[in-house]
């Protein structure tokens, strides 16, 4: 919300981010504080945001599944406000790195945010609440996981998951439904590959994706 009370757009809350300490590299928790006025899902659209577009920013899938998942559990147990872990919110982004997510996802929203708006509002509902965190859940979960090229299709998933919560749209979250099966499907044939074919397997497995994905 604007000094008027009016609902400000997603990417103009985003952009507001890159006013924080200018010049200065960011601690996770300082940027966490500052989108927790908008809930839960402005921290989903950003900590997904890198593995899901390509904005620049190596080694963070793992760490960022690990905040995903406990903000997933923080969701399925009600809790209001998102919590961040004392190591995560301790731990430093590069400017240059922050300055480049912050950026990609408000650039990102000032193509799209005209096509979202609150629809089918089954989403903030008690149920439609409890499914968008067991789907969190699992999809965090599957980005945890250290397996290469594998993480685009989960955070896909937790990014129409943010913009759901975010903008109460119901379509989003379908879209989100739609690439969860596929991301399920996508990870069952990588297990699959590996079990059968062993450490041959995860070659095996690397080309597959690939081949899906370029």
């Amino acid at each position: 919300m604007d000094e008027s009370g009016k609902k400000t757009m997603l990417s103009e809350d985003i952009r507001g981010l890159l006013s924080l300490k200018p010049g200065e590299n960011l601690y996770f928790g300082e940027i966490a504080a500052a989108a927790a006025d908008r809930g839960f899902g402005i921290l989903l659209v950003l900590l997904s945001l890198p593995s899901a577009l390509p904005v620049p920013a190596p080694g963070y899938s793992t760490p960022f599944g690990i905040v995903l998942f406990i903000l997933g559990a923080q969701m399925l147990l009600g809790r209001e406000r998102p919590w961040i872990p004392l190591w995560a919110a301790r731990r430093e982004i590069k400017r240059k790195t922050a300055d480049k997510m912050i950026s990609g996802a408000a650039k990102f929203f000032s193509y799209v945010e005209l096509f979202i708006r609150p629809r089918f509002d089954f989403v903030s509902g008690k149920g439609g609440g409890m499914l968008c965190s067991l789907l969190l859940l699992l999809m965090s979960g599957l980005m945890i996981l250290p397996i290469p090229l594998t993480n685009t299709l989960p955070a896909m998933v937790i990014f129409c998951i943010g913009v759901a919560l975010t903008e109460r749209d119901g379509l989003a979250f379908i879209a989100a439904l739609c690439f969860g099966a596929a991301a399920t499907a996508l990870y069952a044939l990588v297990f699959w590959v590996i079990f059968h074919f062993g450490a041959q397997g995860i070659v095996e497995a690397k080309e597959i994706v690939k081949g899906w994905f370029f």
